[in-house]
């Protein structure tokens, strides 16, 4: 049937190139054969066969069948029949849906847009022209790097050791960070548009940190501008890990390499306004805790780094600490060349000083009582009539990927908050692991609508007027 079908689009396409000798031009010729065409035999196929066949002929055929007949047009534009060839794609359909229905209109208009407005074959073709970009997500201790069109990361670098505080908005020290990944990557920085994660930093609503927000933004700007890049999409890292899970308001607790944000998330936009929580605990002193207990039972490891491997691959976190010190919890891993470890209660007493610190002998707020802070706020600000937006909580950074984290936060959230507060409280772990804000970037450089809606042009920003730095 699909060869019969393919004969007749031949067919008409002959017809319709024969007849352009006539006085008309090719255009009204086409005009005037679909208003007045007749398929034949094809007219009796029964509708739902007829979709099977478009969806056996695939998208470029399909598309074509369109100019067929109005009829054919009306069937093969149907949202259902362009779904399905979405859901074939190699990016996970509810990842792709969730994207072109919130994001698509750029970081402003961050609204849910109705199916039924949306042309899921327009949106097919404009995906499929879309060039893809260059994604950096530059954590304050890794940094992951790839193209838009991969399946993940292509690469990863150890930020703090290579390069420094990228935090600070040195013109220099950026510029040689992105050309050193630009380079690896074996890429023309004049080539490609680039997503850019914002490190979470300079938290509060105040005069000075607001000036410090925009001032590391620019200087990520000026920098890559410089280097020719064409389109600059700079997004908060906590944004790109809620984007990640599929939401565009929550609450996102990064676990960094130095400390601990929890980052108030509206329609795509941190609210500094009402306060970003940050514990000074990170994933160095989780690891700085574990090495220090492996050290007091006299266990011999060749570097940090080991330690690390340990606690990725043996932590976790108990649902209920005292109820865990009572079992056997000993496991063992083996790390090449170093032989094999084995932990007992070290495995759940690491990922326990998120919530005690103390036992790490540190003065610091619990990460139960962060949050339970943050959404106390939020709820006093009612920023909303509906207060579900804060009651998702997404965990994003490495160590937030221990596992038992998610369950034991929402169990602690529960019992520390009124039911006002509580109900309707949901944790969820990383949705992409280490590399959630990677892939919430990728959500956007794949867009139908990229780089338009999202970019920050060159010949845009050298035309704006924008601060100048003493390098």
């Amino acid at each position: 049937m699909s060869t019969l079908l393919r004969k007749v689009w031949d067919s008409l396409s002959t017809r319709s190139i024969s007849s352009s000798s006539n006085s008309i031009s090719s255009v009204d010729q086409m005009t005037m054969y679909v208003q007045t065409a007749s398929t034949g035999e094809f007219d009796r196929i029964p509708l739902d066969i007829f979709i099977q066949i478009l969806k056996i002929l695939g998208p470029k055929e399909s598309a074509k069948m369109s100019l067929v007949c109005k009829s054919w047009k009306f069937i093969v534009c149907d949202n259902r029949l362009w779904i399905y060839f979405l859901q074939n794609q190699n990016e996970p359909w509810d990842s792709t849906f969730f994207a072109e229905t919130h994001l698509r209109s750029g970081p402003l208009r961050m609204l849910s847009n109705s199916v039924s407005d949306l042309s899921f074959m327009s949106i097919f073709g404009q995906r499929a022209q879309v060039p893809g970009a260059i994604i950096i997500d530059g954590g304050s201790g890794y940094c992951k790097f790839g193209w838009s069109k991969y399946s993940a990361p292509s690469g990863r670098s150890a930020t703090f050791f290579e390069f420094g505080n990228i935090e600070s908005p040195m013109y220099s020290r950026l510029r040689h960070f992105f050309s050193t990944i630009y380079t690896r990557m074996q890429v023309k920085s004049s080539t490609q548009p680039i997503i850019v994660s914002i490190p979470i930093c300079h938290y509060d609503d105040t005069e000075s940190d607001k000036a410090a927000r925009a001032q590391l933004k620019d200087a990520i700007h000026s920098a890559l501008f410089d280097m020719n890049v064409p389109a600059v999409c700079a997004v908060n890292q906590a944004v790109l890990a809620l984007f990640a899970a599929k939401k565009v308001s929550g609450i996102v607790v990064n676990i960094g390499f130095h400390q601990t944000s929890i980052v108030p998330i509206l329609h795509g936009k941190v609210m500094h306004q009402v306060g970003v929580e940050v514990v000074g605990i990170g994933a160095l002193k989780l690891t700085g805790f574990l090495k220090e207990q492996m050290q007091q039972k006299n266990t011999y490891f060749g570097s940090l780094y080991t330690v690390r491997a340990l606690k990725e691959n043996l932590c976790y976190v108990a649902l209920d600490y005292k109820a865990e010190l009572s079992k056997d919890t000993k496991s063992t891993f083996q790390i090449a060349s170093e032989g094999c470890f084995t932990l007992s209660e070290e495995r759940f007493k690491t990922g326990e000083i998120l919530f005690q610190p103390c036992i790490a002998g540190m003065r610091a707020m619990g990460l139960q009582n962060a949050v339970a802070l943050c959404i106390e706020h939020c709820h006093d600000v009612e920023l909303m009539v509906d207060d579900s937006w804060y009651k998702t909580i997404v965990l994003a950074g490495g160590s937030a990927c221990l596992p038992g984290l998610a369950e034991r936060l929402e169990k602690e959230l529960y019992e520390l908050l009124p039911s006002c507060m509580s109900n309707g409280i949901r944790v969820l772990p990383p949705p992409y692991g280490v590399d959630s804000a990677w892939f919430g970037a990728k959500l956007i450089g794949n867009l139908s609508s990229f780089p338009t809606s999202w970019c920050v042009m060159r010949k845009q920003f050298r035309h704006s007027s924008r601060r100048k730095f003493m390098w």
